[in-house]
């Protein structure tokens, strides 16, 4: 039907659904007023990034005024920023699992109720490239964790569940063929490595703590190029598995 599944029973004996970290809820708001044409949502994790976006959008799609006095529509909380451009969608989501998940969850809660159909769900954001020239946009296909393993550990009370991380290889292929109306920026496929931690995490060695050598670094990387990683962020797994089980078209371009 091209509705947003949500994977949750106990939602359906709620009297309302307070989407907290968003200032929305279900019985203060007209959700399906407010967001039920939405077709594109753009996250990322700066407010002042994606209130540009939502600006260039505005420009792109013609759309009346110049887009200086897009509203933020989460005005009433200092967690997460959102703004509108016609059929887009464009939200912040913090940095790290922990707080593009919390976005996550309210945001497919917040389409689900809305009646959204047929969304896909872009995540445009800044990364480290692995082997590729400095500039390079990269589309993920499969985001991976610090193994190199497809896939999202999470603990839910005392119990591991793993959860599959691959994206919509089609939509990839779709945005890698229109990059190439961008000549100015190269652009590829590949693997995403998704660290829960910016420096040790990812291999740096100027953070407050570093246990390991410059040699040791250089080996991990190599085997994380040769096992098809492109380039390392901190949002991708959770990003994909949720689109997957919530029925999504999701995509990351970083």
């Amino acid at each position: 039907s091209g509705l947003v599944h949500i994977k949750n029973p106990h939602l359906e004996a709620m009297e309302e659904d307070v989407l907290y970290h968003l200032d929305l809820g279900t019985r203060t708001h007209n959700l399906p007023a407010m967001f039920g044409d939405i077709k594109f949502v753009c996250v990322g994790g700066s407010p002042n990034r994606m209130r540009a976006f939502a600006q260039f959008m505005h420009k792109e799609l013609g759309l009346p005024g110049d887009g200086e006095d897009l509203a933020d529509i989460c005005a009433g909380t200092d967690r997460y920023a959102m703004y509108r451009a016609g059929p887009v969608l464009s939200i912040s989501h913090g940095m790290g699992i922990p707080s593009i998940s919390i976005m996550l969850h309210e945001l497919i809660k917040l389409l689900h109720h809305a009646k959204c159909r047929d969304v896909t769900i872009i995540r445009i954001g800044t990364s480290g490239g692995l082997g590729i020239e400095a500039g390079s946009v990269v589309i993920t296909d499969t985001a991976v964790d610090s193994s190199f393993k497809p896939q999202f550990e999470q603990v839910v009370l005392d119990d591991v569940v793993v959860r599959s991380t691959e994206l919509d290889k089609d939509l990839a292929e779709e945005l890698l063929s229109c990059s190439k109306e961008v000549p100015d920026f190269p652009t590829l496929i590949g693997h995403t490595m998704c660290t829960y931690d910016f420096y040790e995490g990812q291999g740096r060695l100027d953070g407050a703590l570093c246990s390991f050598s410059s040699e040791k670094k250089l080996k991990y990387l190599k085997r994380a190029y040769n096992a098809g990683v492109r380039n390392i962020e901190m949002e991708s797994t959770v990003f994909a598995a949720l689109c997957r089980l919530c029925g999504l078209r999701g995509e990351s371009s970083c």
